[in-house]
């Protein structure tokens, strides 16, 4: 074979991935159970994988199930919650341990370095908020993904459940939550990493790190060109697949592709930052992740929720999220982002969001103006007894929303979406949570979009069914599948 020979089968790869995150560690994962034998490359800006959105200090680490979220159960105008979208996260999260749990069973993950058990609570304060709260309980616990939700109003049971949120509050002061007993915390940090270094091991997965994407072009039908720069150099690398997974830094990439499905998007950016204690006294005392409601007129993002976290092992406390602005879309990008993703196809988009979504563009201003002393205040109406000595400000990751342009014209959506070219040659995730939770799910529509040919062959169809037992079934529908599926899960994943 000639060296030039050589040098272009050195660059060519079956798939290229952007960015070492979850998401694109989840897709190469799967990709190689499903076909060992691909060549795939992850290329990461950062100097190792996972420190974007993916570490474990830059998100809240809930294993997102809709056990306590209120804001995926909202109010409708007839006294009832909508379920739908519940029931979706469960069964996405569902199949994201199933996966897990897969190759936790081929000695791929050691489960107890990411995740672990924690009551997932939902409570409120206050006589206005409780039918709310009863409502939903009631809705959920009659469907078999939530049977095992527990209601109280019962002080003594409440503070066995969340004791530093009971303590010294007045005993006239009404309280309401529910509990999920089978909740998790997860550091997708770790799990991220676990991914890759199985993948690295098998020789499948060049990881390329300290690396940019300069340019991607389309050589052909089902053929892309990447330009990498590094640090030692810039090589140019060819591949008929790319998925951009580079959390808010999709976006420029999607628009540079050219693809015109890239058109109809804009995005804007929200930064966060928790309350965070390390002090062992407190930190063992409280174990449940408690989610409340957002004030009236402020945006689902916006969830108040105190976390037990597992952060390298160690024990910590978080509370928040407390909001902000940067222009940036990334936590280590850069402050020109949000302008040089404006297009003519998607500034009139942007306007109007602007327009329809003023309570959100007044929380944000509201969350700026706060002091040390605001954000304590707003900690001490969770934690009456909250000293503000054991608690220190950390930002968070930088979360880029959708803006859409429809037939309806601007849209703001929360949650996250997959963009794909009409031939399937490249994909881009964009959004925020529940993201991370439903990796797995996120990723089969992927391959299903991208790699459909190689999806309905038998040979993959047989991988699948044996890696996600419950593949091609919605638990939702079938109470014996997901009774199946949690009791694999909790005995491979130690959530028994």
């Amino acid at each position: 074979m000639a060296v030039s020979d050589v040098a272009g089968s050195q660059s060519r790869y079956d798939a290229v991935l952007v960015g070492a995150g979850i998401m694109s560690a989840t897709l190469a994962a799967l990709l190689h159970e499903l076909d060992p034998e691909l060549r795939l490359l992850m290329v990461e800006r950062l100097q190792a994988p996972g420190l974007e959105s993916s570490a474990a200090q830059n998100n809240a680490g809930t294993g997102h199930a809709a056990n306590c979220e209120l804001n995926y159960t909202p109010r409708q105008p007839d006294g009832s919650v909508a379920t739908a979208k519940a029931l979706a996260i469960n069964a996405a999260f569902e199949r994201s341990l199933e996966f897990w749990a897969s190759l936790t069973e081929k000695g791929k993950l050691l489960p107890q370095q990411f995740l672990h058990l924690v009551p997932h609570i939902s409570v409120v304060f206050g006589d206005a908020d409780l039918p709310f709260l009863h409502q939903r309980f009631q809705q959920l616990s009659a469907l078999p993904a939530f049977a095992s939700m527990q209601w109280s109003t019962d002080s003594a049971e409440l503070a066995e459940w969340m004791p530093l949120v009971m303590e010294g509050r007045a005993n006239a002061e009404s309280v309401a939550a529910t509990c999920i007993k089978r909740g998790t915390d997860v550091d997708f940090g770790l799990l991220t990493r676990a991914y890759l270094e199985s993948l690295q091991a098998s020789g499948a997965l060049e990881l390329s790190c300290g690396c940019e994407v300069v340019h991607l072009h389309r050589l052909g039908k089902h053929q892309w060109n990447l330009d990498l720069k590094h640090s030692s150099g810039s090589r140019s690398v060819q591949t008929s697949f790319v998925f951009l997974g580079a959390g808010g830094g999709a976006l420029p990439l999607l628009q540079r592709s050219g693809i015109p499905e890239a058109a109809a998007y804009a995005g804007f950016p929200v930064s966060g930052q928790w309350l965070v204690c390390s002090e062992p006294v407190l930190t063992t005392r409280h174990h449940a992740k408690v989610y409340g409601k957002a004030k009236v007129g402020a945006p689902p993002m916006s969830v108040p929720h105190l976390d037990s976290r597992w952060i390298d092992g160690c024990r910590s406390l978080l509370f928040g999220p407390y909001a902000g602005f940067s222009s940036k879309f990334l936590k280590q990008g850069s402050r020109l982002d949000l302008l040089r993703s404006v297009r003519r196809s998607n500034f009139r988009s942007m306007l109007e969001v602007g327009f329809k979504n003023f309570d959100l563009v007044t929380y944000l201003i509201s969350e700026l103006q706060q002091s040390e002393k605001d954000r304590f205040e707003t900690l001490k109406e969770f934690l009456p007894n909250a000293q503000l000595n054991d608690w220190k400000l950390s930002v968070a990751g930088q979360r880029v929303q959708i803006i859409k342009r429809t037939a309806e014209g601007g849209r703001l959506q929360m949650g996250t979406e997959v963009v794909s070219a009409q031939d399937g040659s490249l994909a881009a995730l964009l959004g925020a949570s529940p993201g991370a939770s439903t990796a797995v799910t996120i990723m089969l529509e992927v391959l299903q979009r991208c790699w459909s040919k190689r999806m309905a062959s038998e040979s993959w169809q047989q991988r699948l069914r044996k890696l996600l037992p419950s593949y091609g079934r919605d638990p939702n529908f079938d109470p014996l599948l997901l009774l199946d599926m949690r009791q694999r899960s909790n005995t491979l994943l130690g959530l028994g």
